[in-house]
């Protein structure tokens, strides 16, 4: 048995990727780290999530019209080394307000009373997700653009995970939740 095999093994070079990322520091920030809070950082983030969402936007499997037309243009190797040059690069501590991210904590922790399963079962008590099983890095991710994940997983607009956990789950939370859960992981990079 193989523990790596060679199709989960990453080929990306960090050194190529940041060379390649000039574009996207534009949204995404120089190190990956977005000044937009609208817009998500990468920073930090799983190398295999980053080669596939990427995949996604140019086979406009996920879509995104400003995403699509600048995916499009990489190759796969392009792909590789931005995916491992954001992986290497470290998140940059946010601030954010205390007592919502406490009350996030609960239900990042232990879920919420409208059977919310808690999302430590599948990002990690940390926010570092798990890469093998395809759960993305959340830990200091931007609470606006948090929010705007959760409301479109709620809307049925936005397709992610394992059978699309998240339409299944956000809906569930209501926006204060999804607010408090968002000013956590935010925090969480701290």
């Amino acid at each position: 048995m193989l523990l790596n095999p060679p199709a989960l093994m990453a080929k990306g070079d960090p050194d190529a990727g940041k060379a390649k990322s000039a574009v996207c520091a534009a949204c995404h920030g120089q190190d990956g780290n977005s000044i937009n809070p609208d817009w998500p950082s990468l920073a930090g983030q799983h190398e295999k999530y980053l080669i596939q969402s990427i995949t996604a936007y140019k086979n406009q499997t996920r879509k995104n019209a400003i995403m699509y037309p600048l995916a499009m243009s990489l190759s796969d190797q392009d792909i590789e080394d931005l995916g491992a040059y954001y992986h290497s690069q470290k998140v940059a501590s946010l601030s954010y307000d205390e007592e919502l991210a406490k009350e996030g904590e609960s239900i990042y922790r232990g879920g919420s009373s409208n059977g919310v399963a808690a999302c430590i079962a599948c990002h990690g008590p940390n926010g570092k997700g798990n890469p093998g099983a395809g759960y993305p890095v959340l830990a200091g991710q931007h609470a606006p653009y948090t929010m705007i994940a959760l409301k479109e997983y709620a809307n049925g607009n936005r397709e992610a995970g394992i059978n699309n956990m998240m339409q299944s789950i956000a809906p569930r939370l209501t926006d204060k939740e999804m607010k408090a859960v968002a000013e956590y992981i935010q925090a969480m990079g701290r």
